[in-house]
């Protein structure tokens, strides 16, 4: 039986969340909190195997909240948040900068047409994460978290290659990796870098404002039709699928989900394969399922460079372990690591930068 804490500052909201989790056999709501004052209180007390946590209460906010628990009391905790303005949704990643695992959009009401879909998910999520183990967090003081999980690889074997773009997928826990490499990369980056993040609708302007904040890279929504510029990120925007056409300009489409996802990391890698072959480096992140894992491998396949991420340092290790799997990976590394690859890449002799354009 999983034991789920409550935290929402709305009792409309807390009785929905309790009504939804609890029509699961698995899950027990073994109490509530109105604010993040009584959730670290009720979580030393309760000892839950799961919080899920809102963002925006008084007296305490969910950032502090969560970033109290997991200094005193680790608990796997998910964001469950309303708020879409971007300053709220920035606090819901440095609340995943404090330990929380995930974030996700509170359920709309039972007469909602998403009722269904949001619910499995929140359940799913609430499943998933209570199997992940959570460490102490000692407090910041200001510094970026590190991720934990250096590759056994040793040194990066050096590749030479004319880049044209790096494609970066990621789920479930995906928004720290990213977050870490994007920090660790130069400023002068030779190529730009396209980022497929499944996330809930609503929270990719703060996740991209987030990302800005730690990088010293550009970091956009991307613009259907658009040129690609070396040392700009581009995070897919919600509800569409984005790939690149020939002349480096980003395709953004409406076509179906693709494994029941839009934007999915399988139509980002297979559209990136194609226009750009040999001369793409792929990477895949943490996360559920197996988004992206077969068309990583026809990557690899067509010369490109792929890269998953490690197991010892992935929230959910569905989708980079699928890759190790097929064996898709040429390198199986953590973030910092992926960062040093990327980094490196610009020094290695006999590279074709790309050149800005307009």
């Amino acid at each position: 039986m999983i034991r789920v804490l409550i935290v929402d500052d709305s009792q409309v909201v807390r009785d929905l969340l309790t009504f939804i989790l609890s029509s699961d056999p698995a899950i027990q709501v073994i109490g509530t909190a109105r604010d993040g004052e009584e959730s670290v209180r009720a979580v030393s007390e309760k000892k839950p195997d799961v919080v899920t946590m809102d963002i925006v209460m008084p007296n305490m906010d969910g950032f502090e909240a969560t970033r109290i628990i997991m200094e005193t009391t680790p608990t796997p905790i998910v964001i469950v948040s309303a708020s879409w303005d971007p300053q709220e949704v920035e606090k819901t990643f440095r609340a995943m900068e404090a330990g929380a695992l995930a974030a996700i959009a509170k359920p709309v009401g039972v007469a909602h047409p998403n009722y269904v879909k949001q619910t499995k998910e929140l359940i799913k999520t609430v499943k998933l994460m209570s199997e992940v183990k959570v460490i102490k967090r000692r407090p910041q003081g200001g510094k970026k978290p590190v991720i934990s999980g250096e590759s056994k690889a040793g040194m990066v074997t050096p590749v030479t290659l004319d880049l044209k773009a790096v494609a970066i997928g990621a789920s479930t826990g995906g928004p720290l990796a990213i977050n870490a490499i994007l920090s660790r990369l130069p400023k002068d980056f030779p190529a730009p870098l396209l980022i497929v993040q499944h996330i809930a609708v609503g929270f990719v302007q703060g996740f991209a404002h987030w990302l800005a904040n730690s990088s010293k890279l550009p970091v956009k929504i991307a613009a259907h039709g658009e040129y690609l510029l070396p040392g700009c990120a581009y995070i897919a925007p919600d509800d569409l699928q984005m790939g690149v056409e020939n002349g480096g300009r980003i395709i953004l489409s409406s076509s179906e989900p693709e494994n029941g996802l839009r934007p999915s990391v399988s139509w980002m890698f297979r559209s990136v394969s194609e226009v750009f072959g040999k001369n793409a480096i792929g990477v895949l992140l943490t996360g559920m399922g197996k988004d992206g894992a077969q068309e990583l491998k026809q990557m690899k396949e067509r010369g490109a460079v792929t890269i998953v991420q490690d197991k010892e340092s992935s929230i959910v290790y569905g989708m980079p372990g699928e890759a190790v799997t097929i064996n898709a990976a040429a390198y199986v590394l953590s973030p910092a690591k992926i960062a040093e690859f990327l980094s490196g890449l610009p020094r290695v002799k006999g590279i074709n930068l790309p050149q800005k354009t307009g």
